[in-house]
Formats: C-alpha cells, sequence, structure tokens
C-alpha cells in the first residue's frame, strides 16, 4: 500500500515539473500591458477597428511587444517602448508609462511605414501581427 502511495507521489512530482517547463513564460510588464489597455482597447465598441483591436491584444498577450520565446525579444513597438521605459523603475508611474505610449504611437512603425499609432488606429497590433 505504501508503495502504491510512493509512486503517486513521485509521478505528481514528475507531471508538475514537465508542466512547470513547459510552460510559456510571462513576458509582459502587466502595468505597461495595463496601460495600453485602458488608453486603446474599447471591448464594447461598435467600431470595427477599434473591435478588432481589442481582439487582437486579447490574442497577443504578451506579444503586443515581444516575439519569440525570450523575454528580451521585442517586437518593433516593443524596442520602442523599451527605450522610453525600465521594468523595474517605471512599472508604477502610471503618468510615465502614458506618455510612453503617446510618444510612441507617434513613431514610425517602419521606414516609411504607418506610425504605430495609425497602426493602432486600423485596430493591427502595433508590432506586427503575432508569430
Amino acid at each position: 500500500m505504501k508503495r502504491g502511495n510512493g509512486l503517486l507521489v513521485v509521478m505528481a512530482v514528475a507531471v508538475a515539473t514537465v508542466a512547470g517547463a513547459t510552460a510559456r513564460p510571462a513576458f509582459a510588464i502587466k502595468q505597461f500591458q495595463d496601460e495600453f489597455k485602458a488608453v486603446y482597447v474599447k471591448p464594447d465598441s461598435s467600431d470595427p477597428a477599434e473591435k478588432a483591436l481589442a481582439a487582437a491584444v486579447e490574442t497577443a498577450k504578451c506579444n503586443l511587444c515581444h516575439k519569440g520565446k525570450e523575454k528580451k525579444d521585442r517586437n518593433a513597438y516593443g524596442h520602442a517602448l523599451a527605450e522610453l521605459l525600465d521594468k523595474k523603475e517605471d512599472a508604477k508611474n502610471v503618468e510615465k508609462i502614458r506618455k510612453a505610449l503617446e510618444t510612441v504611437a507617434a513613431m514610425p512603425s517602419a521606414d516609411g511605414g504607418p506610425t504605430f499609432g495609425d497602426l493602432i488606429k486600423m485596430g493591427k497590433l502595433p508590432g506586427g501581427d503575432v508569430e
């Protein structure tokens, strides 16, 4: 009887270890993402572009600013924000986060391309489609 219980414990630990190892790490700084949503996302809007953006942001989650599997891998939008915000110093500074969002919105998303803000107004993710 005791041997069976020990086997169950070992199996439970093994399953937990595998689940923890394969879980996707959280990339986004929650406060940065929350402020982006507060400024730009209007899930109850009847405007098609605003509805599209709300759905895209919900799907993208961390990939609003990040790409790939490493925390340091950012898309163009994430790089632009990283130049203005420090994850440790600015995480609780709502005013600075919103100012950075406003500043980055005015920047071109690519050489000669629309600004990040224009992409947001079109209902698109500012950093491009999620890979």
